[in-house]
């Protein structure tokens, strides 16, 4: 058994997953450590306030760039994914700017109907904070693409430790939501331009030359060749954030930005293991898939190897809390907590099924089916409002429409997965019979 595992951590998909997990954990260890000092410091209504400025941010964020980010891993010259890195930068200010002109004459009145009138006077960073978004977006894509995981994992920890510890600070001198909204722009700014420094330094000693020497590709062309970008995974982000994002906003519409907050702290605490492992491999996966789909490997097997194995990893942690959720939340974050662990114990399959589903998530680019994922993405979304809808409207309880929006999306997470699985396979069948 040490050798088979001996064995196993040497290939090159698992080492730099390894990799990128080691630098999430410890980033992720951070947050925890610091998690129990934060909340007490800032309370439910001031994690409410940030929740919806982020959900707010999230759905921004996804339409300035138009998803063009993601297709840097994608072209097999580096010319025309740098070509594409300016492309995703160029519709991101322009984005941008449309959206201050927006939010300018209506976003006091969109944030006074989700009871976040607080942060209406602070409205201003949401255009700054999608730009900036923007470029962190490109730069890690572009990591990706280069494979260089160990400055991902570092970036990680150096994020997660500055963040933290601003927040602590402010807390201690001016705790609003104010604060954690600012600590968490400015750390990402940071962050972000001390990563691509490293980048520069690290680019230098590498010396690797461009994958092909073919001329560079026109940005009008480069963006008509991945239109089903904008066209169809643009929408589908879209409406996946907004789904993500709606029990939240409706928790401070019908009842409070304090509620928004209880559920808000359930929800990041259980995606940690997204972000531990499940972000790690979908880094790692996704040029992987790619790579396998154009050499006609067996993406269907590669798919259903990692998703297992990925499933036996989160099984344990989600079942604790599913259990204990309640009494754990209580004793780490404090009495006035207890809620967000009824809300975790509801949202755990969901999220469970959320995190064994990144491997099929990173194959539907490569696979060429993302507008099958729009439809999908569609009728999930729907079925979830509907969820959302009998439980505040109908029985005017909130765990009620928590428990039924999870049910909802667990049973939209395990149709996606065999779908893509059903789908690599017919994939890998087309590959083998036209090589």
């Amino acid at each position: 058994m040490k050798q088979y595992l001996l064995a196993i951590s040497r290939r090159p998909f698992v080492r730099n997953v390894l990799m990128v997990a080691s630098g999430t954990a410890v980033s992720q260890a951070i947050s925890m450590a610091f998690t129990p000092f934060i909340t007490r410091l800032y309370g439910p209504v001031s994690y409410g306030l940030q929740g919806l400025f982020i959900s707010v941010v999230s759905l921004l964020s996804i339409v300035a760039a138009l998803s063009y980010p993601t297709a840097i891993v994608l072209p097999r010259s580096d010319i025309d994914a740098k070509g594409i890195a300016r492309l995703s930068i160029y519709t991101g200010i322009g984005v941008t700017m449309l959206t201050s002109i927006v939010l300018y004459f209506v976003g006091d009145n969109v944030l006074k109907l989700m009871n976040a009138g607080e942060i209406s006077a602070f409205e201003f960073l949401i255009p700054v904070t999608m730009l900036v978004t923007v470029f962190a977006s490109v730069l890690s894509q572009w990591l990706i693409r280069k494979k260089a995981f160990e400055l991902t994992a570092r970036y990680a920890i150096i994020n997660a430790l500055l963040v933290n510890l601003a927040k602590v600070v402010m807390g201690l001198i001016y705790p609003t939501a104010l604060m954690l909204i600012a600590t968490n722009l400015a750390v990402t700014v940071l962050g972000t331009v001390l990563t691509y420094l490293a980048w520069l330094n690290w680019h230098s000693r590498q010396r690797v030359p461009d994958v092909t020497e073919e001329p560079a590709t026109k940005l009008f062309e480069l963006a008509r060749r991945h239109y089903d970008f904008p066209l169809l995974r643009t929408p589908q982000n879209l409406i996946n954030a907004f789904s993500q994002s709606l029990p939240l906003i409706l928790l401070a519409i019908y009842f409070s930005a304090g509620a928004a907050g209880q559920y808000s702290i359930a929800l990041a605490v259980l995606s940690v293991p997204s972000a531990l492992i499940g972000g790690s491999v979908m880094s790692v996966f996704y040029p992987k898939i790619n790579e396998a789909f154009h050499k006609g490997e067996n993406t269907r097997k590669l798919i259903v190897n990692v998703t297992g194995g990925m499933a036996a990893t989160g099984a344990i942690p989600f079942m604790i809390v599913m259990l204990f959720g309640p009494e754990l939340f209580q004793l780490v974050f404090g009495e006035a907590w207890r809620s967000s662990g009824i809300y975790a114990q509801l949202l755990s399959p969901w999220l469970f099924l959320q995190y064994i589903n990144k491997p099929s998530i990173s194959a539907i680019p490569a696979l060429g089916i993302q507008h099958g994922l729009l439809i999908y993405e569609i009728f999930s979304t729907g079925t979830k409002i509907l969820a959302l809808w009998f439980g505040f409207s109908i029985y005017h309880n909130p765990v009620v429409a928590i428990g039924l929006f999870s049910f909802a999306g667990s049973i939209a997470y395990i149709w996606l997965i065999l779908w893509v699985i059903r789908k690599s396979g017919e994939q890998s069948i087309k590959k083998f019979a036209i090589s």
